[in-house]
């Protein structure tokens, strides 16, 4: 049994009685050189190999039969080693021994309620992430290191026109040499310490429009040539594809990316393939996920269906473009598992009768949307309709 120990800022001092006797009778201590430092026991000391993961296996095999105690920061399981350990061996094989987390240290500096504080890990993780949660109003904890520091949370939210929110930076928790530095995302000066995790008010600008995750993001938050499936019919899409927290979709036609990047900003945990067939647009949709917060949107540039056979199974898939593609329709039909969902949008008269026909086929529903949207007309205003769209979507 593998026992992980949390040390807090405060080092051995802190730790308490259970914590202090895995530690002493431990025969081989691991973690990383500073957690080494802070305990003053008689023990053999490995610090992590890197890269950390692939080492995993080896080195626990090469320890077996040896009290081992890993030494980590914090609570173990809140973005930390413990998390990775027992993914890597399994939770029968991992004790964890907790200190308190920087979030709930962070709190209770704050005075802010655990529960109601969303956490955004960037540890690992492109800053880009922070996007989706930045509201008028909201309250966040951002962990993370590198890209994740309080000057670049700043400047994220500077450029999204929330320069006027509240930064501070909250560097050793719970230690002797703890510090607290707030200021405006616009005005944010040098960096803190190490050990530092950063907590935003977001505050926008006026003039900044939110960007919810509800689908229909404005149709200007894409950078797009054209090819952009518009709001209100992109609306109605995604309410048909469903959402689901875990599962993946296929975007097939992507244009501009916009159906997998709202499907991918409904939840942190939907996943998407983009597929688009011309290289510019494939860049492009790479842009518009990284700045709409979704950059682990896969892009595939390639012509369907001859790319969907190294694609994951999805769950459910959407036809933007090349509804006429000889047996597209039943290639990404084929591909869903029972319960999967398809949706295809068509513009054309050669679209719709393709849809007229698989609809005769398969089953699942037809709907037509005209929009139309109101329009300067000298000094008056006057409807001016957008090209209808007919949908078709079913369920396998």
């Amino acid at each position: 049994m593998i026992v992980v120990v949390g040390v807090g800022a405060d080092g051995w001092d802190g730790l308490p009685p259970l914590s202090r006797a895995a530690v002493e009778a431990a025969d081989v201590l691991v973690g990383s050189p500073r957690q080494l430092d802070l305990v003053p026991v008689e023990a053999e000391r490995r610090p992590w190999p890197s890269p950390l993961v692939p080492a995993i296996p080896g080195l626990f095999a090469e320890l077996a039969g040896r009290s081992v105690v890993v030494l980590a920061s914090g609570d173990p399981m809140l973005s930390g080693v413990g998390t990775t350990l027992v993914r890597e061996l399994g939770a029968d094989a991992v004790r964890v021994l907790p200190a308190p987390s920087s979030v709930s240290l962070a709190c209770a500096r704050l005075g802010w309620a655990v529960e109601d504080t969303p956490v955004v890990s960037l540890v690992g993780r492109p800053l880009e992430l922070l996007h989706p949660h930045v509201h008028p109003g909201a309250r966040l904890l951002v962990l993370g290191s590198d890209g994740g520091t309080p000057a670049a949370v700043a400047g994220l939210l500077t450029a999204r026109g929330y320069g006027d929110s509240v930064v501070t930076a909250l560097a050793s928790l719970g230690g002797p040499e703890e510090t607290i530095t707030s200021g405006t995302a616009a005005g944010w000066g040098a960096e803190p310490p190490p050990l530092v995790l950063t907590a935003v008010e977001c505050r926008a600008v006026r003039g900044t429009a939110p960007l919810p995750t509800t689908p229909g993001l404005p149709d200007d938050a894409y950078e797009h040539d054209g090819q952009l499936t518009k709001n209100e019919v992109r609306a109605v899409t995604l309410a048909r594809l469903a959402p689901v927290p875990g599962q993946l979709l296929w975007d097939i036609g992507a244009g501009s990316g916009s159906i997998g990047i709202e499907w991918m900003r409904a939840h942190p945990g939907c996943r998407a393939v983009a597929v688009e067939a011309v290289a510019e647009r494939a860049e492009r949709i790479a842009r518009n996920a990284s700045r709409l917060g979704v950059p682990y949107l896969r892009v595939v540039h390639g012509s369907a269906p001859d790319v969907l056979g190294r694609l994951p199974q999805p769950d459910a898939v959407f036809v933007g473009g090349g509804a006429t593609t000889p047996l597209l329709l039943d290639a990404c039909w084929d591909a869903l598992p029972p319960g999967g969902r398809m949706v295809v949008n068509a513009v054309t008269v050669q679209s719709e009768a393709v849809l007229a026909d698989w609809q005769s086929r398969s089953g699942g529903a037809l709907v037509r949307l005209a929009v139309q949207r109101a329009e300067p007309v000298g000094g008056f205003l006057g409807w001016k309709p957008a090209m209808p769209v007919t949908i078709w979507s079913g369920t396998r």
